[in-house]
């Protein structure tokens, strides 16, 4: 209870059946407060510390790391919404 807390979140956020608006965001969170996140929109990392402007400036300088978070709007979010959307056009 007295120690540090360390999380990350990441979501996926879409509107419409074709998928086209869906957006990406990864948050990294320290003590329940997002210090750094990947926006797929913005297309690199904010951050919104003193600790997450450095890491951000690291992370984006780094064409790996960019990469790897640009895909996930397409490996994670976008499939798993296809997967989704036809188990429920399935079942009307």
């Amino acid at each position: 209870a007295n120690g540090y807390y360390r999380s990350r979140w990441v979501k996926c956020i879409w509107s419409s059946h074709d998928l086209s608006d869906m957006v990406f965001i990864d948050n990294r969170i320290f003590n329940k407060d997002v210090y750094i996140q990947f926006n797929s929109t913005v297309g690199h990392f904010v951050g919104y510390t003193e600790h997450g402007v450095y890491n951000a400036q690291r992370y984006n300088n780094d064409p790996n790391i960019l990469q790897q978070e640009r895909v996930e709007l397409e490996r994670v979010c976008k499939h798993n919404a296809e997967i989704r959307q036809s188990t429920i056009i399935g079942k009307s």
